[in-house]
């Protein structure tokens, strides 16, 4: 039986108000109780990680165990085992002497079990005339005792939260999986949208995946990689309304005129054809086999300033940007994805973004910019379209001249 509530450490091993205390706390325990040891040592090895333990610390801890004879810690026998240190390396299959030392020293520290040292250091029992055990030095178990409801709280909200780790992992992996199909499925098809900004953003998302471990970082991963496929949903079903609504519109529809049907002045004027041996080149036509131009960035922002504030912040800075700014207003125009990918073909991804950037700046004078955009496209196609002349004529028209905006 142990005979003193707190016991010091001997030689050079310093004593801490906490041990006092864990020592004190132990020694409450009310008679009668008791516990399963193993049943609290497999608790103890779930909650490892909360308790701050290693796999070495929890092998001299069943070594330790393995000592006391009984299956049961009782509140009422003799906690207090007393192997040698050669004996605890033998149970933990050669650990090191060093190993264990730290190891014994880690489990006094986090409170799982008490040093009783003797006078000497020695660990032994003293047994009376009856065989009983009056006096032993050693470890107490009573920690593992008295805390055994702790551990087996702590092991219950550490399999809590690994079930919430592994539901979390499944819903990161679908959401992963789907993203990166949807994303490979929008590029392939030429779906409009700036995809490999998106494609950019999910690989930055999930680069470290593999190293996040905690629940915390679990959760923000998977709230951000849900807003992300909920932003990739959306972009593809608003495109698909817009194709829907623009496929009633006829793919041979005339140009829209100026509401004062006196002007002469058509916003798309007609070509005439003329005789092949005398006709020459209509301002602005690019022949067919000619390489695509592509305009100073700078004249198209000067006489399309509309676009400019669709750009990220309020500004444009390269032909990127202008692009991606052009994908945003395509959609506010009511002009569909395939529309601006045919242009984008047949133009060039630059002289498109351009060409929507001059259709947003006389907005207000067309009624149907995706069959406008249309026309231009087979006019390109064609070689009887040129930006230049568009943007000239725009210069003039914004110069207030009364020149409508043309495109051949």
């Amino acid at each position: 039986m142990e005979t003193r509530l707190v016991t010091t450490p001997f030689g050079r091993r310093p004593m801490t108000l906490a041990g006092v205390r864990d020592q004190l706390d132990a020694a409450k325990k009310p008679a009668g109780t008791s516990v399963e040891k193993w049943k609290v040592f497999r608790d103890i090895c779930d909650a490892r990680t909360r308790l701050g333990l290693r796999d070495r610390a929890l092998a001299v801890l069943s070594a330790l165990l393995s000592f006391y004879p009984e299956t049961h810690l009782s509140s009422g026998g003799n906690l207090i085992v007393f192997p040698s240190n050669f004996r605890l390396a033998a149970r933990t299959n050669g650990i090191a002497n060093t190993t264990l030392r730290e190891n014994l020293a880690l489990l006094v520290e986090v409170g799982i079990i008490h040093r009783r040292d003797s006078p000497n250091g020695k660990r032994y029992a003293r047994k009376g005339g009856d065989g009983q055990i009056e006096e032993a030095y050693g470890f107490s178990l009573a920690p593992v005792l008295t805390r055994a409801e702790e551990f087996a709280l702590l092991a219950q909200d550490v399999e809590v939260e690994r079930r919430r780790v592994r539901i979390l992992r499944e819903r990161i992996t679908l959401l992963r999986r789907d993203i990166r199909k949807l994303i490979s499925a929008a590029i392939e098809e030429h779906a409009a949208g700036d995809w490999m900004e998106i494609e950019a953003e999910f690989v930055e998302m999930v680069s470290g995946a593999a190293r996040t471990k905690s629940l915390h970082d679990l959760s923000l991963l998977e709230g951000n990689l849900a807003l992300l496929l909920q932003k990739i949903i959306n972009l593809l079903e608003s495109q698909w309304k817009e194709e829907k609504s623009d496929g009633n519109d006829s793919e041979f529809r005339h140009h829209i005129q100026y509401q004062n049907t006196e002007s002469p002045l058509e916003f798309e004027p007609r070509f005439e054809q003329k005789p092949a041996a005398t006709s020459k080149p209509e301002l602005g036509v690019q022949l067919k086999g000619e390489p695509r131009k592509i305009l100073p960035l700078g004249m198209i922002l000067r006489f399309c300033s509309e676009i400019v504030m669709y750009g990220r912040e309020g500004r444009i800075a390269n032909w990127r940007e202008l692009m991606t700014a052009a994908v945003r207003v395509r959609s506010m125009l009511g002009i569909s994805p395939s529309a601006y990918q045919e242009a984008c073909e047949v133009m060039g991804q630059e002289n498109a973004a351009a060409v929507v950037a001059c259709i947003l700046e006389r907005a207000a004078h067309i009624t149907s910019p995706g069959g406008y955009l249309r026309d231009l496209t087979r006019k390109a196609a064609r070689g009887q379209f040129s930006l230049s002349s568009m943007i000239m004529a725009l210069a003039k028209t914004n110069g207030g001249n009364g020149v409508a905006l043309s495109g051949g």
